[in-house]
């Protein structure tokens, strides 16, 4: 399996976590994933009264120095982390 694939197989099975993962670590997936999938953030920062996509905004921009494949194994990587932590509690 190439690690496109891999990353798309953990896009869906992320849905399946037992409990929600934090606001945190759903700021963190966005990020990765919207940088595997797009690139570097392509859009302008999203104004004050828009806090929820700003934040979203914040985490992509977070992450645009990595490269797409970066991304998609820094992504595998969370959503194994997440797995794991909601099988240990």
């Amino acid at each position: 399996m190439g690690l496109k694939e891999e990353f798309e197989e953990h896009a869906e099975k992320v849905k399946t976590l037992p409990a929600a993962p934090s606001n945190d670590d759903m700021l963190i997936l966005y990020g990765l994933y919207k940088q595997a999938t797009v690139g570097p953030v392509n859009t302008g920062r999203p104004g004050m009264f828009n806090m929820r996509e700003r934040y979203k905004w914040d985490a992509w921009k977070a992450v645009e120095g990595k490269s797409k494949e970066e991304a998609m194994g820094d992504y595998i990587t969370k959503v194994k982390q997440l797995f794991e932590a909601a099988g240990s509690s």
